[in-house]
């Protein structure tokens, strides 16, 4: 894990001995703990932490940014407040068409934000993503779809077991890869759907830490570099594994500065831009910052001040009892972020602000 002020990851070698450590969080201590059934409540709510405000830390305080930090710029929106109850995820496919995963539905927008088309499916889809022919692989509570371009579904897949509860999916040549957060795994696939192997559970023998997934919030991408970046919430930070399920090294910091990330379990989702860096969403406190290929913090591209409803909607229950502002972001072609925000339901496109 990256400490706060040094330039330098956990890799695997590292890993030997330490073991995993629980949830740890600067000012807010304790751990969340874990609702196996679907992340419904019940035991788990009850031993959430602290609150920021019963530790002596003032939301305000941790919302202001310095904005010498802050590099973008919101030019545009998709409101759909009006139309949909919940907003599940956002990918961005050919032509930086925008496909939005809301109620029992896929809608597709034009990089302008016109409304293009929409898919209505059969039950609500949690996750999705676009392969570059079109494709859209749709990630159910526990299976996978597949649509053609014009909406047609292909393939429903296989439930993989009990407990699957899937929260991003990414899908590199003729490899398929799903994050199960209610088993705190990640499962690669073939393209047929048959299932290779699962990736990230606990192993010391092997050096592999595991995944501390506290809630349905667990993501999974394919950098340039060709290893996993998987977002491990629970511990801060990001993991790079191997197609093979081989741990790497990791990079992040449990911390309430800028550069780190707080509350019970951030980053909840993330996005690669081409050059492999890394936009990431954090909620409770919801701020989304640029990361370098190496972990190293760069910029922000907005922070809690944009998302007003959404930042109040935890503020209540503090930065660690937060399970419903978890914000998902993607990336276009021209290196726009695109920013759902399922509490006000909204899309919000930010671009980079040029420099004089």
């Amino acid at each position: 894990m990256v400490v706060q002020g040094q330039k330098r990851s956990i890799t695997r070698r590292e890993f030997i001995g330490k073991g995993v450590k629980g949830v740890g969080l600067i000012g807010l201590g304790g751990a969340m703990g874990f609702a196996a059934s679907r992340f419904l409540g019940g035991a788990g709510d009850k031993k959430t932490v602290s609150t920021a405000k019963a530790s002596g830390y003032d939301l305000k305080e941790l919302s202001a940014i310095d904005p010498a930090l802050i590099k973008y710029r919101e030019a545009g929106k998709i409101e759909i407040k009006s139309q949909y109850l919940y907003l599940r995820a956002i990918a961005v496919g050919p032509e930086d068409r925008i496909y939005l995963a809301a109620d029992n539905s896929i809608q597709v927008f034009s990089r302008d934000a016109d409304r293009l088309s929409e898919l209505k499916l059969n039950g609500s889809p949690r996750c999705l993503t676009i392969t570059d022919d079109g494709t859209i692989y749709v990630g159910m509570i526990d299976h996978v779809e597949i649509y053609d371009p014009r909406g047609t579904r292909r393939v429903n897949w296989d439930n993989p077991g009990q407990n699957a509860v899937f929260t991003s999916i990414a899908v590199s040549g003729n490899d398929v890869f799903v994050a199960d957060a209610g088993n705190r795994m990640i499962l690669r696939y073939d393209t047929s759907g048959k299932l290779l192997r699962r990736i990230g559970k606990r192993d010391e023998s092997r050096n592999i830490p595991g995944f501390t997934v506290p809630s349905p919030y667990f993501d999974v991408a394919v950098s340039p570099d060709g290893l996993l970046r998987v977002a491990n919430p629970g511990e801060h930070r990001v993991d790079a594994y191997t197609f093979d399920g081989d741990f790497e090294f990791a990079w992040g910091n449990p911390s309430m500065a800028i550069d780190g990330f707080c509350g019970c379990c951030n980053p909840a989702n993330f996005a690669m831009l081409p050059d492999g860096r890394f936009v990431t969403c954090e909620k409770g406190l919801p701020r989304i910052k640029v990361y370098g290929a190496d972990g190293s913090f760069e910029s922000v591209v907005a922070g809690a001040d944009s998302f007003t409803e959404n930042r109040a909607a935890c503020s209540s229950n503090g930065l660690s009892n937060c399970r419903k502002g978890g914000m998902d972001v993607a990336v276009d072609s021209n290196g726009r972020v695109l920013v759902m925000d399922p509490v006000e339901r909204v899309v919000r496109i930010f671009e980079r602000i040029k420099e004089a």
